[in-house]
């Protein structure tokens, strides 16, 4: 396994200079060969540097020649990375999704009382299906790729297939470690996959077992980890805790762990009210809370003393209304789930219609419609009432909302101001 650098305060300084001039030699290439318009290149080399700005508090991490300066964009300078960069070009149509979460399936042997498909039930997709809409998606500017279950190591065939059908863009795979072993994880690194993502909530052997309703979860999680780095793929992991949990130590108590055994990026995660939790009370985080996460955030990304600590991606930061609001609905990222629903974020039970009936090209476009212009509020949270609401009325014993009555909640949402990132580069 390469070495992690992480890179912070005057060294990530002098990194971004080196990326500036890297990606300016490289697109001007593309110019001179013909690949790359040469109409309005410096409006597009300006939104790009917008858009770098927004990484400033980010801890950048360097692993051999590939660096990450935000979860979901693909590592530099990986050709996923420049395919990314395109987004910002200067075009009539709105700018494209860069990102998907894809469910190669729904099972999983553990039971989280919090899952957001707890009640997906249904049936696993045709994978060839899934297969075909990865490689549109890959033709149409998608470069990151984040692969799901349930558990996809329960179906591994089905998830290598999927995996194969992406050509340019960075895979990562969610697990909890379940079914993982050296030969499938040496298969997925020759076909092209980048790294894991697990489920870190604790740490704490009985409070992980307990969380997941499995004595095997523990175990599981750390073999898979031990097993990541034996064969040379990145480790990344998903940690979703309550408000409490980052004023009594438990979230420093996870960072620490999460640097002892390897992992490099720490997606953090606010509970969200969807899946087995739709419609719940959950921990009300207030605007100081917020802003207290957000200065805990910032100093384990930019203090000296913890830049052995692993960069935290906080959905809270990047989803504010000063940097890209929500980004669902194929503004930037969307969800296609095991059954074949497509959702505009995992978190918000709604779906656009289903691919395994429907066109997927029309379906993509009528969800792109809705989202048309971008917006700052979290959906996933303020619409939670909507689809209870509509799952008591209608009798609905699985979620999504089918396309029909999703429109109980489509039709009456207001999806906020425009965030700052969106309405400033279209005037770049």
């Amino acid at each position: 396994m390469k070495k992690v650098k992480n890179l912070i305060g005057i060294r990530k300084r002098i990194y971004e200079i080196y990326i500036k001039i890297y990606v300016l030699m490289h697109f001007t290439k593309e110019i001179v060969t013909g690949k790359f318009p040469v109409k309005n290149f410096y409006r597009f080399l300006k939104r790009l540097l917008f858009f770098l700005s927004k990484m400033r508090d980010n801890k950048y991490v360097k692993s051999g020649k590939y660096t990450k300066v935000n979860l979901y964009v693909p590592a530099f300078p990986s050709e996923a990375f420049f395919k990314a960069c395109r987004k910002v070009m200067i075009a009539d149509e709105k700018m494209p999704c860069v990102t998907v979460l894809l469910s190669v399936t729904s099972a999983c042997r553990y039971n989280c009382e919090h899952c957001y498909q707890k009640l997906d039930y249904g049936k696993d997709m045709d994978i060839n299906i899934l297969c075909e809409v990865t490689k549109q998606l890959d033709n149409m500017g998608v470069s990151f790729f984040n692969i799901e279950g349930g558990e996809p190591f329960l179906v591994f065939d089905r998830l290598v297939k999927l995996c194969k059908a992406v050509n340019v863009g960075e895979i990562w795979v969610n697990s909890t470690g379940d079914g993982v072993t050296l030969e499938r994880l040496l298969t997925l690194k020759e076909i092209g996959v980048k790294g894991l993502m697990f489920s870190l909530h604790s740490a704490e052997p009985e409070k992980i077992n307990s969380f997941m309703k499995s004595d095997k979860a523990w175990y599981n999680l750390n073999n898979g980890i031990d097993l990541c780095h034996k064969a040379g793929l990145k480790v990344a992991a998903n940690t979703c805790i309550l408000k409490d949990d980052y004023y009594n130590g438990t979230f420093d108590t996870i960072l620490n762990l999460a640097k002892d055994i390897g992992v490099s990026i720490i997606q953090l995660i606010k509970p969200k009210p969807s899946g087995g939790w739709l419609g719940a009370e959950i921990d009300n985080f207030t605007k100081e809370d917020l802003e207290y996460i957000e200065k805990f955030v910032f100093m384990y990304n930019n203090h000296p003393e913890l830049i052995d600590y692993p960069f935290i991606a906080a959905q809270i930061v990047d989803e504010k209304s000063d940097m890209f609001g929500c980004t669902a609905g194929g503004t930037d990222r969307f969800y296609i789930n095991a059954k074949g629903d497509v959702q505009p974020c995992e978190f918000l039970n709604i779906s656009f219609g289903n691919i395994t009936s429907e066109d997927f090209t029309s379906i993509y476009t009528r969800m792109r419609n809705s989202f048309n212009e971008p917006g700052d509020r979290w959906l996933c949270e303020v619409c939670s009432n909507s689809v209870r609401e509509t799952v008591v009325e209608h009798g609905v014993k699985a979620l999504p909302l089918n396309k029909e009555l999703s429109l109980n909640v489509i039709n009456n949402w207001q999806r906020g101001n425009v965030p700052d990132f969106y309405r400033k580069v279209v005037e770049l």
